[in-house]
């Protein structure tokens, strides 16, 4: 799977701008077949940062979300920064 069919777009709630303040954790909805591997190699590729931890969940509306957890050397609202959220 290439890495750009694995995000399909970015979460912007007040929730998960929270989690980028205080956890380094951006949050995705990603392809219902991706691996936990898959959305780590994804964001790696395309965003340039380093992925510690991975948490997904499928939502009601059968989507599938990914919390990623970012190292401590890449803040996440620097990320946020360049993909538009603040």
């Amino acid at each position: 799977m290439k890495s750009s069919e694995v995000i399909k777009r970015i979460v912007i709630t007040q929730d998960a701008v929270s989690l980028i303040e205080k956890e380094n954790k951006i949050t995705f909805i990603v392809d219902s077949k991706a691996t936990k591997k898959d959305i780590k190699r994804a964001v790696e590729e395309l965003y340039g940062v380093k992925v510690i931890k991975i948490n997904t969940l499928i939502t009601p509306l059968g989507e599938k979300k990914a919390y990623v957890k970012l190292s401590s050397d890449t803040p996440a609202s620097e990320l946020a920064i360049k993909l538009g959220i603040f």
